[in-house]
């Protein structure tokens, strides 16, 4: 009896085998994409408070828009914009490697401009 019950159980590891080991790339795939999004995400919250962190100190322009840049994910969309006594930075990217899928991440920083900065403490 032992030898039909052998040769009935033949094949099952290579049946369960071809089922979970699609299972577990994907799982794996699931995991790097995850990651790139939460590197991407920190990327862009540096960004935004470093270019945050220029514009309140009255840096020119071009300076805020290329340090942003610099600490930005590749291509992203940098706007800096100022709001009365604040200036408000945004960077939206794309994940690298994700760039595929419908997935962008963003993130603004809002900071008071060092003119005014000054004039709050003096008030009181």
């Amino acid at each position: 009896m032992r030898g039909c019950e052998r040769r009935r159980d033949r094949g099952f590891v290579t049946a369960e085998a071809a089922v979970v080991l699609p299972v577990l790339v994907v799982f794996a795939m699931a995991l790097v994409c995850g990651l790139l999004l939460v590197a991407a995400q920190i990327q862009c919250v540096d960004a935004a408070r470093t270019g945050a962190r220029a514009a309140a100190r009255q840096d020119p322009a071009e300076a805020v828009l290329e340090m942003t840049r610099a600490a930005a994910p590749r291509d992203a969309d940098v706007t800096v914009s100022r709001e009365g006594s604040h200036v408000r930075v945004t960077v939206v990217a794309r994940p690298p490697l994700l760039s595929g899928l419908p997935v962008e991440v963003r993130e603004e920083a809002v900071a008071w401009a060092e003119e005014t900065a000054g004039d709050v403490g003096e008030a009181g």
